[in-house]
């Protein structure tokens, strides 16, 4: 199944009720990735250009964007971004697909 690995930053209403209401915030954010169809595997809190890092399972991206944009309307987060990742067997498929069809590639010029 896909991985995505989605980064983002928390709003300052997020922070302030953070602060105000210090809470593990796994489980809630697990729960909307499940209706959206998808599977929170990691859930970090990061230092430096986002607040937060997610590895997520799910079958589309779809899924993952559905999950992002309720948090997004919410307030709750901004600055969202999210990205497939391939493990190191599954990027040797997609390199051997390359090859398949490096030749069919006519540069530019």
């Amino acid at each position: 199944m896909p991985i995505y690995i989605q980064t983002g930053r928390m709003s300052e209403q997020t922070l302030q009720g953070l602060i105000e209401n210090p809470e593990d915030r796994f489980q809630a954010v697990s729960d909307v990735l499940a209706e959206a169809g998808a599977t929170l595997k990691d859930y970090y809190f990061t230092s430096g250009e986002t607040d937060w890092l997610m590895i997520i399972e799910a079958d589309s991206l779809e899924a993952v964007a559905a999950a992002a944009m309720v948090a997004g309307g919410s307030g709750a987060a901004a600055s969202v971004s999210t990205r497939q990742a391939w493990t190191s067997a599954e990027f040797k498929a997609v390199a051997a697909k390359a090859g398949q069809i490096a030749g069919k590639y006519r540069k530019p010029g």
